[in-house]
């Protein structure tokens, strides 16, 4: 189930297929970021790499969460619609109180009890993943919109900000923020029962419940986690942009579920890990500031993105059909 072990054979450790196929996609961005250096001098400096680590850690945020949904054997589209409500109302308390740590417990709850709305509309009600999280997408959407009323919100306190835009010893904070999520989850995921159950639930849902998987706690907490990391994430991208409405975070969904199919999470559940998550939030943060710099029109982002998403799921799929052939 874990992606992290060797296989020895009589020429000693070898990669595993999953780690081979880490360190494909760990070629493809070195080679992405070598070809977008000669293309143009303004890729490899110093603002521009660290704002690339800035928008990726973003995204790992996002993303990291829904690795352990997808790695259950579900889906979340409402991620994005999560971190736009929660990021408006953690805007508006820390405005209308001047308490930052409440505005930021109002974000990270609302991002939690969204996750677990979902995880119950999947687990309990037994509404498959796909319709439970699109309908909650539109839910949001309208709450959204009917709490900022059209309004923007703007000028946040400067220690808020620094969430989002500050720098410790010259490196951005959210990287710090990405690389502790990253190893807790991976310690999590990896080094856990815990995490192993949530392997066996998506590689096989009946085979986990026969062999005593609590499989709706397992569903229901990943659900939940998914949801408190839409909320954390919600404050790192307000701080970032120091503004918030209605609106907002539209795009972020479709970038996240690249960011895991294309780091190796299979859409099937079972299988991928939350260090393929970030390569693959990198190789995508890559190709749309490659694009940003070569003057590409952003109306083709989104074009991009999608067809990254369609052939990292046809490419899951070959994969799977070729191990099971």
């Amino acid at each position: 189930m874990s992606t992290a072990t060797l296989s020895t054979g009589g020429r000693g450790a070898s990669l595993s297929p999953e780690q081979k196929a880490l360190v494909l996609r760990l070629a493809v961005l070195g080679l992405m970021g070598l070809a977008l250096t000669f293309a143009s001098s303004a890729f490899l400096t110093p603002g521009n790499l660290l704002n690339v680590l800035r928008q990726a850690s973003l995204l790992f945020l996002i993303a990291s969460g829904l690795t352990l949904v997808i790695l259950c054997g579900g889906l979340d589209l409402s991620i994005g619609a999560n971190v736009a409500l929660s990021a408006c109302l953690a805007g508006t308390v820390i405005q209308s109180s001047g308490s930052i740590m409440l505005g930021c417990a109002v974000g990270a709850g609302s991002g939690l009890l969204i996750g677990v709305l979902n995880g119950l509309m999947v687990t309990a009600l037994r509404i498959p993943a796909f319709i439970a999280t699109y309908g909650m997408l539109w839910i949001l959407h309208g709450v959204t919109y009917w709490f900022m009323s059209g309004e923007t919100l703007h000028g946040f306190p400067p220690a808020f900000r620094a969430l989002g835009s500050g720098y410790f010893l010259g490196v951005p904070i959210p990287v710090y923020l990405m690389l502790g999520v990253l190893v807790a989850g991976t310690a999590l995921t990896q080094y856990t029962t815990w995490g192993q159950e949530v392997y066996a639930t998506g590689a096989n849902t009946e085979s986990a419940e026969l062999s005593g998987v609590p499989v709706f706690n397992r569903r229901l907490a990943v659900y939940a986690l998914s949801g408190l990391m839409g909320g954390l994430a919600s404050l790192v991208f307000l701080a970032r942009l120091n503004s918030a409405e209605g609106d907002m975070g539209e795009s972020l969904t479709l970038q996240a579920i690249a960011a895991v199919l294309i780091g190796g999470t299979s859409l099937f559940g079972g299988t991928g890990t939350l260090v393929g998550t970030l390569v693959g939030g990198l190789i995508l943060t890559v190709v749309l500031n490659g694009m940003n710099i070569l003057g590409v029109s952003a109306n083709w982002q989104p074009l991009i993105t999608g067809v990254i998403v369609i052939l990292s799921v046809l490419s899951d799929a070959v994969a799977r059909k070729r191990r099971n052939n």
